[in-house]
């Protein structure tokens, strides 16, 4: 075919336009920052505060809350985005413990809004 593009199973494919989030690094002014509680708020970015659920407890548990701790910061960093009260950040830093990671992951992984908004950043 002559006129075909070189690679016509490219041409379906859509670029990811979710933010990635990547564990730990330097904010810079233009970040949005999810610090788990303990750890210093950074000078640039727009950070927000969460709080891991405690070791034993399970993602979403009843005794924290439905969606999680960083799910919900997550939805605070996005509607700060959407309405003008933090910069159009281009990527979420995070600085937590592993433990506070691990929340954060499983709110990429199994809450629909944060998964539908965010992704894991590569790199």
């Amino acid at each position: 075919m002559p006129n075909s593009p070189p690679h016509p199973h490219f041409q379906y494919m859509e670029k990811d336009e979710r933010i990635p989030v990547y564990m730990g690094g330097v904010p810079t002014p233009d970040d949005a920052v999810l610090v788990e509680d303990g750890h210093t708020m950074p000078e640039a970015g727009h950070a927000v505060r969460f709080v891991a659920p405690k070791f034993g407890h399970q993602f979403g548990c009843f005794c924290c809350t439905t969606r999680g701790p960083s799910a919900n910061a997550f939805s605070a960093l996005y509607i700060a985005r959407a309405t003008g009260g933090a910069p159009y950040f281009r990527r979420v830093l995070v600085l937590a413990s592993l433990l506070g990671e691990a929340d954060v992951r499983s709110a990429l992984e199994q809450d629909a809004a944060t998964r539908a908004r965010f992704r894991l950043g590569c790199g």
